[in-house]
């Protein structure tokens, strides 16, 4: 009988991680290509059958690698810091190749093309949320707060803005008082966003009553990459910040540690809704 492998092309945090553990509980052998500078080998120990470090464009050599070691589907999770680009991005022929034939830098489009690259070599990519769709809350306030008529219609422009630069391929989250952009996620990605907008909002001299962040899918969102996920870390964020509602797409968003999520909202009188 041959065991069911799964190809992980994993990123920083604990979304690739939690992947790992919940197809090795499935009886599914787990070979992992770690992107270097995001992420790390001692969380996969236990539950990887293979790891290997990779620099960001190597991609003859992670074609290779999972060939190698008989895997068929393969998923990308996990954040990859934009730093990366800088300081880890050293492709080998292939990737070179692969790079001088983009005819755009855009998330959506490279990640499409590296999704048609591993299907020519018989590798199929699957959702980045396998073994995760219990962690997708549907539309509903998830924390013992409820947000008012006021913070509703702010929450409501707040998703008109994010779907908007989503749309862009610009960012996922934005942070919005009732009437106004305080900031809209780029580089930097969801928690330095918000860090940002709070020290923009402690010097604004006419503060909102409300302030939400916001935080969406992709219009036509492709599950095979790049699907928001907020966790622990983006409700710490809000603390810092000292923003009290946060609100997430329905259906479409990873809730890491959800329970811990929402007792770190009620703990400290945020709303958290999906919407």
């Amino acid at each position: 009988m041959t065991t069911e492998k799964l190809g992980i092309i994993a990123g920083e945090g604990k979304m690739p991680v939690y992947i790992a553990r919940q197809a090795a509980q499935k009886g599914v052998e787990v070979v992992v290509a770690g992107l270097k500078g995001n992420a790390r080998e001692e969380d996969f120990r236990g539950v990887a059958g293979v790891y290997k470090e990779m620099r960001l464009g190597q991609m003859g050599a992670g074609l290779k690698f999972f060939k190698q070691h008989g895997v068929r589907r393969v998923l990308m999770a996990g954040r990859v810091q934009h730093t990366s680009v800088f300081s880890n991005l050293m492709p080998d022929l292939r990737g070179a190749k692969f790079l001088a034939s983009l005819k755009s830098m855009q998330t959506k489009h490279i990640l499409s093309r590296v999704i048609e690259e591993f299907k020519k070599e018989g590798l199929e990519f699957v959702s980045s949320a396998l073994y995760l769709e219990h962690f997708m809350p549907p539309k509903g306030v998830l924390s013992k707060r409820h947000p008012t008529p006021q913070e509703e219609k702010t929450i409501q422009y707040g998703f008109k803005i994010a779907k908007a630069i989503a749309a862009l391929d610009i960012g996922l989250t934005c942070v919005v008082g009732e009437n106004a952009v305080i900031a809209v996620e780029g580089m930097e990605g969801t928690d330095a966003c918000i860090a940002r907008a709070g020290e923009l909002y402690k010097k604004s001299a006419q503060k909102q009553n409300c302030v939400a962040v916001v935080k969406v899918a992709r219009p036509n969102q492709d599950e095979r990459f790049d699907l928001p996920v907020v966790g622990k870390g983006t409700m710490q964020s809000l603390i810092n910040a000292g923003f009290k509602i946060l609100a997430f797409e329905a259906d479409k968003t990873l809730v890491l540690d959800l329970e811990e999520v929402v007792a770190l909202a009620d703990k400290n009188d945020i709303c958290l809704l999906a919407i």
